[in-house]
C-alpha cells in the first residue's frame, strides 16, 4: 500500500492546478477577428480612441480627487 503525507498531496493539487489552468487558456482565448474588416487600407480595423479617452478622463477625474482630498486633509 502506497502512504502519501499531507504534503506530496498538495504539491500534486498544485501542480495539477497549473497544468489545468495552463491548457484551459486554448479554451478561452478569444477567436481571431473576421478577415473582411479592415481589408481597405483605408478602412479602419478598430476604434482604440474613444476608449482611450475615457480610460484618460476617468484617470485624471481619479487623479483630481485624490488632490482636492488630501489637500482638504492638509488644511484641517
Amino acid at each position: 500500500m502506497f502512504v502519501c503525507s499531507k504534503y506530496s498531496y498538495m504539491k500534486i493539487r498544485i501542480v495539477l492546478v497549473v497544468l489545468l489552468s495552463f491548457f484551459s487558456l486554448g479554451v478561452i482565448a478569444q477567436p481571431p477577428p473576421p478577415s473582411e474588416r479592415g481589408s481597405d487600407e483605408n478602412e479602419p480595423t478598430g476604434t482604440i480612441g474613444s476608449g482611450l479617452i475615457i480610460m484618460l478622463a476617468m484617470a485624471a477625474g481619479y487623479g483630481a480627487k485624490k488632490v482636492y482630498d488630501a489637500r482638504r486633509r492638509l488644511l484641517e
